[in-house]
């Protein structure tokens, strides 16, 4: 049975939330002001940069991005349009493909941290010190780990 949730918890839920989505808004205004895709783009790009042959199954890309299913579907057809991943097929399963990443697609994301890094540095890492970035960090691994 879950304990009785103090005011201070609730409290402290709500402003995690609050300042979760204030950051990632903050974040998609800057790359909107400097004429780059929304957040999402760069970190599919980034999960696909990141696995091995620089390739996934759009499974497994799933479980690494936090987008529904059926939204990365429709995102991973536009990112395809733009010339920036493309779907190869995959040899032992019909009805499977890998995602992958073009070069088109790597220089976007090339594109994309020098802002994104900027707008972390400005609105999130210019309020903390190295002992607060240590503090929130372990909390958060904390948090992770329980919700495994």
């Amino acid at each position: 049975m879950a304990r009785k949730l103090s005011r201070r918890v609730v409290a402290a839920w709500a402003r995690f939330i609050h300042v979760e989505q204030s950051l990632l808004e903050a974040v998609e205004g800057d790359l909107k002001a400097a004429g780059l895709p929304p957040l999402v783009w760069y970190d599919v790009l980034l999960e696909l940069t990141r696995a091995p042959d620089g390739r996934l199954r759009q499974r497994d890309l799933q479980a690494r991005v936090l987008l529904a299913k059926y939204n990365l579907s429709r995102l991973i057809d536009r990112m395809a349009e733009e010339g920036l991943v493309t779907r190869v097929p995959v040899a032992e399963d019909a009805r499977g493909a890998y995602i992958t990443t073009t070069e088109a697609g790597r220089r976007l994301q090339r594109r994309i941290w020098p802002v994104y890094g900027r707008s972390i540095a400005r609105r999130f890492a210019a309020h903390l010190d190295e002992a607060d970035v240590a503090e929130l960090d372990r909390i958060l691994a904390k948090l992770m780990a329980a919700s495994s």
